[in-house]
């Protein structure tokens, strides 16, 4: 079984949004059983919110939900717990590494680091463009799934 957690900030915006798109990919695929998949923040700022509205909207908008979803902070033991750590951003991938003390093993990656296109997933906190994350972050999970499968 291969385990996942995605990692952003606050967990209310694209952790979830990652989180909830690559559920519905390993799904759709008939793989559900052979992956388990969460998301967690690198801060405590939302800890125990619920999705971001907008958020929420735009995985309505693709038939997905995240009911039940509320925000969580990453802890050191889910180093060893999950095979994969997927950070958003640069600042996400130095906060993971500092919770998790290292990453001797090599599991933690910014998402977007394994498509063709390099760099940091659009926060669309700040940029209100929950289009460019939704790009962002199905590209990246459906070329997470093509690797591992």
């Amino acid at each position: 079984m291969k385990k996942i957690l995605f990692v952003c900030h606050g967990n209310i915006c694209r952790s979830p949004i990652a989180e909830f798109v690559m559920k519905d990919l390993v799904a759709k695929a008939g793989l559900s059983e052979h992956f388990y998949i969460e998301s967690a923040a690198t801060s405590t700022e939302e800890i125990g919110s619920e999705v971001y509205p907008p958020a929420k909207r735009k995985l309505a908008e693709h038939g997905i939900s995240c009911k039940g979803k509320t925000a969580r902070q990453m802890k050191q033991s889910d180093y060893e717990k999950f095979d994969l750590l997927i950070g958003m951003d640069e600042w996400n991938i130095h906060n993971m590494t500092s919770i998790c003390g290292g990453d001797p093993e090599g599991k933690i990656h910014k998402l977007l680091d394994f498509t063709s296109r390099k760099g940091d997933v659009a926060d669309p906190w700040y940029t209100g463009d929950f289009d460019a994350t939704w790009r962002d972050v199905t590209e990246g999970c459906q070329c997470i799934l093509d690797t591992l499968i």
